[in-house]
């Protein structure tokens, strides 16, 4: 049974983009609302989710924080590593996972995961490896896609409506 979602941000929860504005500091990205929704109705099932991204990122701190994420790690480079010690704070295996990438920085990770996910989008590497390529780009729903799917092979539908009824 998945019990954890894990999701990269640029390219996935985000379209890649990355613009900087005046100062050192301000960087914007755009976040998609129904991915937002996806991820709080998830964990209002009672199931965690975790960001683990290679860069560094104050929007992203933000956006996490008003989702309630449960795990945030940023500058990230042994993905999987990281994956492996909230496994082991939760109680959980690798099988109990799925997850989101979309560049070779992400493969460690997907290959180890019970269900893994690329974005329409991806780099071809990674598409050759996921078990799902979903129909919709990073940071055009492809998240809320992802967590339809799992909400979907875990016969979770009903109670995942039920959530907002």
């Amino acid at each position: 049974m998945i019990e954890l979602l894990v999701f990269d941000v640029d390219g996935c929860l985000t379209n890649g983009g990355i613009t900087y504005g005046n100062s050192d500091s301000e960087e914007f990205k755009t976040f998609h609302v129904k991915d937002g929704f996806g991820i709080v109705s998830w964990m209002k099932l009672g199931k965690k989710s975790a960001i683990i991204t290679g860069r560094h990122s104050r929007v992203v701190e933000r956006r996490a924080k008003e989702l309630g994420i449960s795990y945030l790690y940023q500058d990230v480079k042994n993905k999987k590593a990281v994956l492996e010690e909230i496994l082991l704070k939760e109680g959980l295996k690798f099988e109990n996972v799925a997850a989101i990438g979309d560049d070779l920085n992400d493969l460690a990770l997907l290959r180890c995961v019970g269900l893994s996910f690329c974005p329409k989008d991806a780099v071809s590497l990674v598409q050759k490896e996921v078990d799902i390529i979903l129909s919709k780009e990073g940071g055009n729903a492809s998240v809320r896609e992802m967590i339809d799917c799992v909400v979907e092979k875990e016969n979770m539908s009903e109670a995942f409506v039920n959530l907002w009824l």
